[in-house]
C-alpha cells in the first residue's frame, strides 16, 4: 500500500492511497478556502442510555448535485474546485466538511439534558475516481486496499488518544439517504463505545467466559456444518445470511479465523475477505437486476483496550425485500427494537447463491 498525506487550503487533512506510488497532477483543492467551523453537541437520552448528536451546520451540506458539480470527483476546473486533486491514486480519505463530531469540538452551553461537546471525528472515504462506479466495481486488489485503508484509519484515529470506537460504513442509494452518488463511504470515530458495539462486546465476552472460546469460531463452524445459509465460502473468509437476519437479504462477511480488528488479518486472510465482500455486493445487485440500496457497516472491537472476544465482521443491510418493495422500519422495529422479516434466511441465502455474477456488470444495471 502506498499513501501520502496532504493539507487542504481550509486546513482539513487529505490522505491518498494507491496500489502504485501516489502522483498528484494539480493543486490540493477544497470547495471552500474557509476553515470548517463545526460545533457539534451531544445530549444524553436517559431512557435509552445513549448519546444523540446535534450538528446544525450539516443542514448546508451538498445534496444530490448535478454531475458537473460532483465534489468527490477530481477537480477539472480550478475555478470550481472539488475535494480531490487530479493524479494517480485509488482511494482518498479526507475530513468531512460537515462533521457530526470533531476532535476540537468546543464545550457547549448547558442544555436541557446532560450536554457535552460532540468529540470524535468524521472522515469521507472515496472508493474510486470513477463517479459512475460501485464499490463492487473495484478489483479484488483494490478491495483489499480498501480493507487496508479502513485498518489504517482505525489505527490513526486510535492514536489520537481521544477515540474509543471507529465505525466504517457505506450508505448506497437515495432510499437510505445518500446525498452524493459518487462511490464513497464514511468513518465515524467516537470518544465512547456506541450502544451497538457495547452490546456486541458484552455478548461476545460473556460467550467466551462461559465456553472458553470465541463466538465467531462456533458461528463459522456451525454455519459450515449446516451449509444452507452460506452464500459464498472462500476458505479464509465467507459470507452468510445469518440465521437471525433482521433484513430479508441481510449478508454478513466474516473471517474464518476469529480476529477483532481488520489490522489483525494476515495478507492471505485479507485478500480472501476482500473477494468475499466483493462477491456479496455483486450478488445483491444481481438479485433483482438493479442497484440494491443498502447500508454496509464494518464492526471492529472497541479501542479502549484489548478485546480478543469481539468478532470482526461486516454486516450489509439491503433495503429491498422484493423487487420494488422497500423494507421500512416501522412500529415494531422503531418502537420496540424488534424486527419482523418476511423471509427465512435459508431461502434468502439460496436465492443469493443462485445469482449469476456474469450478469451484474454495472452497465447492465
Amino acid at each position: 500500500m502506498h499513501q501520502e498525506d496532504f493539507m487542504k487550503p481550509d486546513g482539513r487533512s487529505l490522505t491518498l492511497y494507491g496500489l502504485q506510488p501516489i502522483r498528484v497532477d494539480s493543486e490540493i483543492p477544497s470547495p471552500s478556502p474557509e476553515p470548517v467551523d463545526a460545533r457539534p453537541v451531544m445530549r444524553w437520552h436517559p431512557l435509552r442510555g445513549e448519546w444523540v448528536m446535534y450538528a446544525a451546520h450539516r443542514l448546508g451540506r451538498t445534496f444530490l448535485p448535478p454531475p458537473e458539480y460532483n465534489p468527490l470527483a477530481p477537480t477539472s476546473d480550478p475555478e470550481h474546485p472539488t475535494e480531490l486533486p487530479r493524479g494517480q491514486y485509488d482511494i482518498a480519505v479526507f475530513q468531512n466538511r460537515f462533521p457530526s463530531l470533531t476532535l476540537t469540538a468546543p464545550a457547549p452551553e448547558p442544555g436541557p439534558a446532560e450536554t457535552r461537546a460532540g468529540v470524535g471525528a468524521c472522515e469521507v472515504v472515496v472508493f474510486s475516481q470513477d463517479a459512475g462506479g460501485r464499490l463492487c466495481d473495484l478489483t479484488d486488489t483494490q478491495m483489499d486496499l480498501l480493507l487496508q485503508v479502513w485498518a489504517d484509519r482505525t489505527t490513526r484515529l486510535a492514536a489520537t488518544g481521544q477515540i474509543q470506537s471507529v465505525l466504517a460504513f457505506e450508505n448506497r442509494g437515495v432510499e437510505v439517504g445518500v446525498t452524493l452518488h459518487h462511490p464513497h463511504g464514511q468513518l465515524y470515530a467516537y470518544d465512547h463505545i456506541p450502544p451497538v458495539q457495547a452490546t456486541m462486546l458484552r455478548s461476545a465476552e460473556a460467550f467466551h467466559a462461559d465456553l472458553g472460546r470465541p463466538w465467531l469460531a462456533d458461528f463459522v463452524q456451525g454455519e459450515r456444518a449446516a451449509g444452507e445459509r452460506i452464500v459464498h465460502d472462500d476458505g479464509e473468509a465467507l459470507s452468510v445470511v445469518p440465521p437471525f437476519a433482521r433484513y430479508t437479504y441481510e449478508t454478513w462477511v466474516l473471517p474464518a479465523r476469529p480476529v477483532s480488528l481488520l489490522s489483525e488479518l494476515t495478507g492471505t486472510e485479507r485478500a480472501s475477505f476482500a473477494r468475499v465482500l466483493r462477491d456479496a455486493l455483486r450478488r445483491l445487485d444481481g438479485l433483482f437486476g438493479g442497484r440494491m440500496p443498502y447500508l454496509l457497516t464494518v464492526h471492529q472491537a472497541p479501542l479502549d483496550g484489548l478485546h480478543p472476544a469481539f468478532p470482526l465482521h461486516i454486516e450489509v443491510y439491503p433495503y429491498l425485500r422484493a423487487p420494488g418493495r422497500m423494507k421500512y422500519l416501522a412500529g415494531t422495529e422503531q418502537g420496540a427494537g424488534e424486527f419482523a422479516n418476511d423471509k427465512f434466511p435459508e431461502v434468502a441465502a439460496q436465492e443469493l447463491r443462485a445469482v449469476t455474477l456474469e450478469g451484474v456488470a454495472r452497465e447492465q444495471l
